[in-house]
């Protein structure tokens, strides 16, 4: 069985920003490093990071960390973290992902612009997802979120509207719900479009669609919470029925590589390389032979 690792899949940039920002903040911590919400959204990582010193801990937590390290991963935060973390004499390591921070500053231009035609902030994006929550902090102005085409019924069509994504969103996606609400608005002057999806990401998907066609059988190696896990993913499927997700190689089913004779590893902008690589040595070990 030919077994091979997507060299494009693993980290991206804001993630890798992040984890080392994290690891040098543990090293000259010499102890406890507490991060706002899991650094990213990779279970395995988060270990072991946590096996260093890294404390994961919710916004509920933040009246205890007086004096503390806090660490605002790649997502980043809306104002408000920051100003009650500089109330309660907390030190904050930002590691917000340079493209999530130029779109915390588009999103409040947009607002600014809408406030003046009386208009509407629409995001594509996963609800409850941090980076979003942190985008619809940015202003006290309420942002409609959409997450697919059924959403936009939320969206009055009769008052202007300024439309941009989450950076992980998927481009097709976006475009095409841009294409709906061009065809409902009375004038196409009311509808301005901003195309916020990070290319370092949009960019894998016709690689990874690629990738996956080559092989009888792509095992895709992603973190259950992973919003961008779940577009790429999709990528695959659509492109090789059999392709599977897992978290981690423990969750690999023999009945997968039946009559197999190459097996292609991908992964989310969060996995590790070092995940997909041990995923790689358990389907060699356990399932070459099959």
């Amino acid at each position: 069985m030919y077994i091979e690792i997507d060299k494009n899949s693993g980290f991206c940039f804001g993630v890798v920003r992040a984890i080392s920002k994290a690891e040098v903040a543990l090293d000259e911590a010499n102890g406890v490093v507490y991060s706002l919400g899991d650094i990213v959204h990779n279970r395995m990582e988060v270990q072991r990071l946590e096996s260093k010193g890294l404390r994961t801990v919710t916004h509920a937590d933040m009246a205890e960390l007086q004096g503390c390290n806090l660490f605002i991963r790649a997502h980043g935060e809306p104002p408000a973290t920051y100003r009650l973390a500089e109330e309660l004499g907390i030190r904050v390591i930002d590691a917000t992902c340079p493209v999530v921070a130029q779109l915390q500053r588009k999103v409040v231009a947009a607002h600014e612009q809408m406030r003046l035609v009386n208009g509407q902030v629409v995001i594509l994006g996963k609800r409850g997802h941090a980076e979003v929550v942190g985008l619809t902090g940015q202003v006290a102005d309420h942002a409609i979120v959409i997450e697919g085409e059924v959403d936009l019924e939320l969206i009055d069509y009769s008052r202007h509207i300024f439309f941009l994504s989450q950076t992980t969103q998927s481009v097709d996606l976006f475009w095409q719900l841009a294409e709906q609400m061009r065809k409902r608005v009375a004038e196409e002057s009311m509808l301005t479009v901003d195309d916020t999806i990070c290319r370092r990401v949009s960019n894998r998907e016709k690689a990874l669609k690629e990738f996956a066609e080559r092989f009888d059988v792509i095992i895709f190696v992603c973190g259950k919470k992973s919003s961008n896990g779940k577009v790429l993913f999709d990528v695959c499927h659509r492109a090789n029925p059999r392709s599977y997700n897992i978290e981690e190689e423990s969750e690999l089913s023999a009945e997968w590589f039946e009559g197999c004779a190459s097996v292609g590893i991908c992964g989310a902008t969060s996995t590790p390389a070092w995940l997909m690589s041990r995923v790689a040595e358990a389907i060699a070990n356990q399932y070459v032979k099959l």
